[in-house]
């Protein structure tokens, strides 16, 4: 089971154990992630996570909700909050942990449903992949929202791994990919997972993808780390 993260959350949770994961990317190497981070209370939560979550209204869809932090904070206040989760370990823990409407499945296997708040945080536009996937992301993700429904996710501008010592870029111009287009592959208690995409997309090129895809893009909050919360709603 490729599953690195679900199998992560699932043990932390039946035992308590912090195991890392530890995180390679095709730019990166040697990074850390504790489970429990998964777990986080909403005082622990970085400030585009809480903006965004008082952001949320009415009927939400919590799009890869991973142990459920941001689901169970909604349920606490009172709103409608519905949790998708791919893994079905992490869905099992969310189940657990009192979630009362958990999905088991990918977002882009989902068909139904109207919701006013679609929520994709942690570098919830990260869910696409490539730059291409993110604009069928976008696509797919109207045809689940309500009248008047929005569109709630956080990205970063990873550009900054690109500056030179000069304050000059490099990118790689021979490939011809994004370059928020990263391939991660984590290892988990001495098992290394099968390498997988993940988009970090910096906000100009997200406003411009969703102009394509017939969506207003607005940036609300910007982070300390190259990150931001957008809004996108349909014009």
């Amino acid at each position: 089971m490729n599953d690195p993260i679900g199998q992560a959350i699932y043990d932390y949770f039946q035992t308590g154990k912090n195991h890392l994961l530890k995180i390679n990317t095709n730019y990166t190497e040697g990074e850390t992630l504790k489970p429990a981070y998964f777990f986080r209370e909403f005082g622990q939560m970085p400030p585009i996570e809480r903006k965004a979550l008082e952001m949320c209204r009415g009927h939400i869809l919590d799009i890869g909700a991973g142990a459920g932090c941001h689901s169970l904070y909604l349920q606490q206040q009172g709103l409608e909050v519905t949790a998708l989760e791919k893994s079905e370990l992490a869905a099992e823990v969310l189940r657990k942990r009192g979630i009362r409407q958990v999905i088991n499945d990918d977002i882009f296997q989902l068909k139904e449903g109207a919701y006013d708040t679609l929520l994709l945080l942690m570098n919830g536009g990260g869910v696409g992949g490539t730059l291409p996937r993110l604009q069928e992301l976008l696509l797919h993700l109207q045809t689940l929202l309500a009248p008047g429904g929005q569109i709630l996710l956080d990205s970063s501008d990873i550009t900054y791994l690109f500056v030179e010592d000069d304050g000059s870029l490099w990118i790689d111009l021979a490939n011809d990919r994004y370059f928020g287009e990263m391939t991660y592959e984590i290892t988990y208690r001495r098992k290394t997972y099968p390498p997988f995409p993940w988009l970090f997309v910096d906000f100009e090129t997200l406003k411009q993808t969703a102009v394509q895809t017939g969506l207003e893009c607005q940036l609300i909050f910007e982070g300390d780390s190259n990150d931001y919360l957008a809004r996108l709603t349909q014009k």
